[in-house]
């Protein structure tokens, strides 16, 4: 029997993606351990897989952690920084240690972690380790003369000029930036492995025996150097028959009227007035049927809604998202492949983790627009939506890409995978 050990710093986002890893994995037979915080110990039971608790230094990400330092919002490069130095680099030790215990409890055929789980990166300079690959939770962010460094939220560029940007300002990433973040992931690994991390620590991934990425090539930018050892699997979390309880005013989403989603997510919903407030405001007066979800907050929060609104605290995507016509969004990498797959286009406000890149790809892949803030106001919003409905191409894009998910491989190319690089006891 195939045995892996899964592996994620204990943060929605990154968990609930491989959560569909480990689900698929036990249906085809694949013995999974999935190494994470105690926090979602029932949810990877619920899966098959056997629970593995991260140590305590390595088990203390949460919401506080990636939107806040000392009770200030944090967006762009600030905010990235303070991310890399807290989520990043602080827990790699515990995530190692963590990582050689499970191993040597019992065989162990690879190990898949996502990005954000780098103390596999000292795994990888460890004698005899077992195959690893690093599942591409969010955009991939490995360095490229064609593109600009991961963080910028800039579009590719692989002219000449391009070219001279996008080295230049990988090294003022590297050497400015992001130095004392490159020097305390040096000095953590040379503390771990007696080694360092081989170049620039956000690359770590290209000495993976694979890096699979969750999404499709036609929502990543093109690198005429992409590392050898990269594959597009599309995002291993589709869209199924919801548990979900349709609201009562469900029988209203008939296509008498265009359908504007919007959610904040469940995670980044504290202050619902940082997108969804703005989006009815911005509505009120339209033809069109805003439909929100909270995301698991109380639908009171959002104060009086607007005539032309409705609203609840979670919805069945698998339902909803064939309806949809655009979909405001503050660009989380899951929430947004669902819209894709129904080929739903978009309108994309984050600034904060991953976002502005996830937004970046938004714009860049023609299916949406991006307002390039977290924050954006009321009349951006609704001249960004009124664009995506007036204008067919973003429709067409989305379509497009849907259509490159639904014929992606998903979690079974990946179970093959980790097969092929384990023949012996495959």
């Amino acid at each position: 029997m195939t045995s892996v050990i899964l592996g994620a710093i204990p943060f929605d986002g990154h968990v609930a993606p491989m959560l569909g890893v480990a689900r698929r994995f036990v249906e085809l037979g694949i013995r999974v351990r999935f190494l994470t915080g105690a926090a979602y110990a029932e949810r990877v039971r619920a899966t098959g897989a056997e629970f593995l608790p991260l140590p305590a230094d390595a088990d203390r990400v949460d919401a506080d952690v990636v939107r806040e330092t000392d009770g200030r919002r944090l967006s762009g490069a600030a905010a990235l920084r303070d991310n890399l130095t807290r989520v990043f680099i602080e827990p790699a030790a515990g995530q190692y240690r963590a990582l050689l215990e499970a191993i040597a409890a019992g065989p162990v055929d690879a190990v898949l972690t996502e990005t954000g789980f780098s103390g596999a990166a000292g795994l990888l300079r460890t004698p005899g380790h077992p195959p690893v690959v690093v599942c591409g939770i969010i955009p991939l962010g490995v360095t490229s003369r064609d593109t600009a460094p991961f963080g910028l939220g800039l579009s590719p560029d692989a002219s000449p000029l391009g070219r001279i940007r996008n080295r230049a300002l990988a090294w003022f990433m590297r050497r400015v930036m992001f130095r004392e973040n490159q020097e305390a992931a040096d000095a953590l690994m040379r503390e771990l492995t007696g080694e360092d991390m081989h170049g620039f620590f956000l690359d770590w991934s290209r000495e993976a025996d694979a890096i699979a990425q969750f999404t499709v090539p036609s929502f990543e930018y093109p690198r005429s150097d992409a590392p050898a050892n990269l594959r597009f699997f599309g995002p291993v979390s589709r869209l199924e028959p919801s548990t979900v309880a349709t609201p009562d005013w469900w029988s209203e989403l008939d296509g008498t009227r265009p359908i504007v989603h919007v959610t904040q997510g469940t995670l980044a919903n504290d202050d619902l007035g940082e997108l969804i407030r703005p989006t009815l405001d911005a509505l009120a007066g339209d033809d069109v049927l805003v439909v929100v979800s909270t995301g698991g907050r109380p639908v009171s929060a959002l104060g009086e809604l607007p005539a032309n609104a409705r609203a609840a605290e979670m919805l069945p995507y698998a339902e909803l998202m064939p309806r949809v016509d655009v979909f405001v969004t503050n660009g989380g990498y899951g929430g947004l492949h669902y819209a894709l797959e129904s080929g739903v286009p978009m309108v994309v406000a984050g600034d904060t983790e991953d976002k502005p890149e996830t937004a970046a790809r938004v714009a860049w892949s023609g299916v949406g627009v991006n307002l390039r803030t977290g924050t954006p106001t009321a009349s951006a919003i609704g001249s960004a939506v009124h664009e995506v409905l007036a204008d067919g191409r973003y429709a067409r894009a989305a379509a497009r890409i849907g259509a490159d998910i639904q014929a992606s491989p998903g979690v079974d190319g990946l179970a093959e995978l980790v097969r092929a690089l384990t023949p012996a006891r495959a």
